[in-house]
């Protein structure tokens, strides 16, 4: 498994993650969310920001099964997914993640065939680590 790799901005969602939270960085001025994380608001270029809890829930907007897998750390997994979800409480915030069956579960636990564009899905957190993606 990878770690993520954190900066300033970026930290506190992975804090917020290791407790069983997905939350999203939002300006304080104007109310925006935006991911990823950034110093500056891109709407209303204030400075000023807060970590707002979301509901967790989302769908597919896209996704892919990479064959080879792309990187080796998860050649024992291959065929796994990718998926690209759009949160449903802030709907222009897109994260990328695994779909797997249950929390905790490899990559490759769910069949390829089972994904669809659109279907609705809610974030797991196992061992608080990285978010993971399930089915609803």
């Amino acid at each position: 498994m990878l770690n993520p790799v954190t900066d300033t901005d970026g930290a506190p969602f992975w804090e917020y993650a290791a407790q069983g939270e997905l939350r999203v960085q939002a300006c304080a001025d104007c109310g925006e969310p935006r991911f990823p994380p950034r110093p500056c608001c891109p709407h209303c270029q204030s400075f000023a920001s807060e970590w707002r809890l979301t509901g967790g829930h989302g769908r597919i907007w896209s996704y892919v099964v990479p064959h080879p897998p792309l990187l080796p750390d998860y050649a024992e997994q291959a065929p796994y997914n990718v998926v690209v979800v759009e949160l449903e409480d802030a709907p222009r915030i897109r994260l990328v993640g695994n779909l797997v069956r249950h929390a905790g579960d490899p990559l490759n636990s769910l069949d390829p065939e089972r994904i669809r564009i659109g279907a609705r899905v809610h974030a797991v957190f196992p061992d608080g680590g990285l978010p993971q993606w399930v089915l609803s």
